[in-house]
């Protein structure tokens, strides 16, 4: 028969080994694995977890689908448990749509019955956006919390208001009468370490102690802060974007948005943030808003049920934690869009839009920089730019792009050295290495002894009357012929000259210790870092920039528009359009950080430059590889994420992926009533396979339905508990008709059920980039390979990974064209004159001589449908 030919031809594959789970929280977000390393991470194992319910898709040859509704026949009560996910697992976009279609008909259908099935009904019409309030609250609440805790503990290195403990330096000298224009930051009311310890406040000894308690309270804080991350929740640790982008696109890690993981990554911020390291909070913070997003999604049935609808909360919380990390709701709700969302619909957009609303008010209501503004470094710019400034800021875009690449595989690359040395295995030790070479360095300058978020603020203000900085120490000309604005362009003092030397040396210091912390066992974001290294080198090109001004201008780029006397240059305009290129080229992100950048201006008239620096550096980034930070950490940490951005140019098809291949055991299958308890029980045991296609009989082979491991082995346990005469003898039937069985036979076990009799399938010779689309379009985690109806193998979402990473490490096509080697394919006439076999054009009996070489080829044989 044409079943037992295709077995006998090794059609008949067994399923890619499932991906381990790590041994441990801390292990598994040890980032720093083999690139895809699909065996040390418990993934999608062949058919892992629930497979698709509701809907029967069948791809042809080409290409169309055709969908019919059939849903699954329930039992009159539901066994427990039944439906669920194991940890590691990825869920059915569609079953649990279909899951939610369901449970609104019900609903719908009795809330005419009674008030209280009306109530019920509304109760659950309004649950999404009770969800996203709470959700918004709770974020915009904890982001106060951890801006006023780690303002104080950063001073806290410094020195202590002896007045109000609680108080950081600026809250302590707000009230001082004592204090001086010149040195605003100076009270009696605060007081060094120096001057409490040995009673000096000026000379050496002042200095070194100062210093002594600086490097003390920073390595006192990394270490409180990596212990409690290792003790208590690994799954605190990093920045949390790259999980949290996989786990929208449907993947499970249990825990990793927890109450505890809640708990810890808001304390340890606060700390991490504090000890100097170079990181930032605003990453973190999305990690944190989608915690308490996943935690109050619990309280209502309609998400704590259902995992596709819980991921809508989730993408809500994260526009709400972009929202209250920059000050910039709309930004949030596109960068839960662009960057972060998997699935996004439009009653998301609505509720993520009012999560972030709804938190941008509670920040703005704590207030916690005391400047009724969101973030410490709100800056506005009354200048207008002019077209000749259009050319720097590409060179900035240009920068950031290299920037951002370089950043990528440097950190990478260390990532990866880190868990391959026994350096890795000792977190404590490099967190607190990496802190301490970060506060000797950072000590004696200025700018990177400040707050990262301070430094970012003073390099975005413009030089204005009231401005004491270095950056500001500007000849004053009062010989002028024109006076245009209250502080025209000037000649650069000695200050500006200095304040120079030192934002190179702060530069290339902030470029190093980036790359080594980010990634390391603390909560580590990389937005203000990266936003940094782009502020301090737009500065400096601003302030250049602004002297060729001062000097030349009689040179015709300015002599149209800069007279002498004008504030023509803003050198923290620059800074602005650099941070913005320099985050970009990290993240690649475009739509949503132009947004952000301009809601923390508050101007429409710098669009254009943010738009020209932005996509510069996306196009140079870009020229080096595709991935950003993100993408090319979810690749280190093997996470099952098909990035919706990456195109797919191959010609291999769906035989070539497909498992099991030639020389593995065969497809592990089920009949649909020929099989007894014990002989699925053993199956279960001797195989690791998360699911096994059911057919009608070991001689048709043709596919009735799907049913998992997990399925399976809670309804037979189930059955023996509940239902009397089930034992191992028993027949399993997965038919809608139990067959004819003798008298003395015990009793059958009915799983029709648990049993998805549409589970989703393509032909042998769809093309891989079909597929590769179905997957990302509609969720799946399996789809089976059919012949005539026939199952010759099954693809899963961790074969389609690890096929296109093949692929671009650059081994040769599963598939070649047609012209490959065209001379090595046999004749397509026999030597009797008479047609070869086909099969649907794909040559399955191929020479005995030509065997080895086409183990792993499908050779099309006819020449027309190319």
């Amino acid at each position: 028969m044409e079943s037992e030919q295709l077995f006998h031809r090794g059609y008949y594959r067994n399923s890619y080994n499932s991906i381990t789970s790590a041994s441990s929280d801390e292990e598994l977000l040890d980032g720093a694995g083999v690139i895809m390393d699909f065996q040390t991470s418990e993934d999608d194992n062949l058919l892992d977890g629930d497979t698709v319910v509701g809907t029967h898709y069948t791809m042809t040859n080409g290409g169309s689908i055709n969908s019919s509704t059939h849903l699954l026949d329930l039992l009159d009560e539901p066994i427990p448990g039944v439906g669920t996910y194991d940890d590691f697992h990825t869920i059915d976009w569609v079953r649990e749509k279909c899951k939610d279609r369901e449970r609104h008909r019900r609903i719908n259908s009795k809330k005419k019955e009674s008030a209280w099935e009306m109530t019920k009904s509304l109760y659950d019409a309004w649950s999404g956006w009770l969800v996203v309030t709470l959700t918004g609250l709770a974020s915009g609440a904890l982001a106060g919390l951890i801006d006023i805790a780690a303002d104080w503990m950063t001073d806290l290195k410094e020195g202590i208001c002896l007045n109000a403990l609680w108080y950081n330096h600026e809250q302590c000298c707000w009230g001082s009468s004592e204090t001086t224009f010149e040195e605003r930051d100076k009270c009696p009311q605060w007081k060094t370490w120096a001057e409490l310890i040995i009673g000096q406040a000026e000379g050496p000894g002042s200095y070194i102690m100062n210093y002594i308690m600086y490097i003390f309270w920073a390595l006192s804080f990394a270490f409180l802060a990596v212990s409690l991350v290792k003790v208590f929740a690994p799954y605190a640790c990093g920045s949390g974007i790259p999980e949290i982008k996989t786990i929208l696109s449907g993947f499970i890690i249990r825990g990793y948005l927890g109450k505890w993981t809640l708990m810890i990554k808001t304390i340890t911020l606060v700390l991490a943030v504090a000890s100097g390291l170079s990181l930032g909070k605003e990453g973190p913070l999305v990690h944190v808003a989608c915690c308490c997003g996943n935690i109050f999604s619990y309280l209502f049935p309609k998400y704590s049920t259902n995992e596709a609808k819980k991921r809508e909360v989730l993408s809500a919380a994260s526009a709400a934690g972009v929202s209250v990390a920059f000050g910039a709701p709309i930004g949030g709700v596109l960068f839960s869009l662009e960057e972060v969302s998997y699935y996004f619909p439009l009653k998301t957009l609505w509720r993520s839009f009012f999560a972030a609303l709804v938190a941008a008010f509670v920040l703005r209501s704590i207030n916690p920089f005391g400047n009724s503004r969101l973030v410490l470094f709100y800056v506005e710019y009354h200048t207008p730019w002019y077209l000749f400034e259009l050319f720097p800021f590409i060179l900035l875009g240009v920068f950031g792009g290299l920037w951002g690449a370089f950043f990528i595989r440097a950190n990478i690359a260390w990532c990866r050295r880190r868990k391959s040395t026994k350096f890795g295995k000792y977190p404590v030790l490099e967190v607190i290495i990496v802190a301490a070479i970060t506060a000797v360095i950072a000590f004696p300058n200025p700018y990177t002894r400040l707050n990262t978020s301070e430094l970012i603020r003073e390099l975005f203000t413009d030089c204005g009357p009231l401005e004491s900085s270095s950056l500001c120490d500007y000849k004053n000309d009062m010989n002028a012929s024109k006076i245009v604005d209250d502080i025209p362009d000037r000649p650069a003092g000695l200050g500006v000259y200095s304040a120079i030397w030192q934002l190179c040396l702060a530069l290339i210091f902030k470029i190093i210790m980036t790359v080594f912390t980010f990634g390391i066992k603390v909560p580590s974001g990389l937005f203000i870092p990266s936003m940094a290294i782009g502020a301090i080198a737009g500065r400096i090109v601003g302030i250049a920039v602004e002297q060729l001004a001062y000097y030349h201008h009689d040179w015709f780029i300015f002599k149209e528009w800069c007279e002498v006397g004008a504030d023509c240059i803003t050198p923290g305009l620059y800074a602005m359009v650099g941070a913005a290129a320099c985050l970009g080229g990290v993240t690649r992100m475009t739509v949503s950080l132009v947004v952000i950048v301009f809601e923390l201006t508050g101007g429409l008239e710098y669009i254009v430059p943010l738009m020209a620096a932005v996509m510069t550096s996306k196009w140079v980034g870009d020229a080096f590889g595709r991935e950003g930070i993100y993408e090319a950490h979810i690749r280190l940490n093997g996470y099952p994420f098909l990035d919706a951005k990456e195109e797919f140019t191959h010609t291999t098809l769906a035989a070539d992926v497909m498992r099991p291949r030639r020389n593995d055991p065969p497809l592990a299958v089920l009949t649909q009533d020929n099989m007894t308890v014990d002989d699925i029980e053993n199956m279960i045991n001797e195989t690791s396979y998360n699911g096994f296609p059911v057919i009608m009989s070991k001689e048709s082979q043709r596919l009735v339905g799907f049913a998992l491991r997990r399925d399976l082995t809670i309804a037979i346990e189930s059955a023996r508990k509940k239902q009397e005469g089930i034992v191992g003898s028993s027949r399993v039937c997965f038919a809608q008709h139990t067959p004819s069985l003798p008298a003395e036979s015990p009793r059958p076990l009915k799983l029709r059920s648990i049993l998805d009799m549409s589970p989703f399938t393509v032909t042998d010779h769809t093309p891989m980039e079909i597929v590769v689309d179905i997957f990302r379009k509609l969720g799946l985690r399996q789809c089976l390979v059919t012949h005539n109806g026939i199952v010759l193998g099954i693809i899963t979402k961790k074969n389609i990974l690890e096929h296109l990473e093949q692929l671009k490490q650059h081994v040769e096509p599963l598939a070649p064209p047609w012209h490959y080697n065209k001379k090595r394919y046999p004749p397509s006439y026999g030597p009797d004159g008479k047609p070869r076999p086909r099969l649907s054009n794909v040559q399955l009996n191929l020479m005995d001589e030509e065997r080895e070489e086409a183990e792993e080829e499908v050779r099309l044989l006819n020449s027309t449908t190319l």
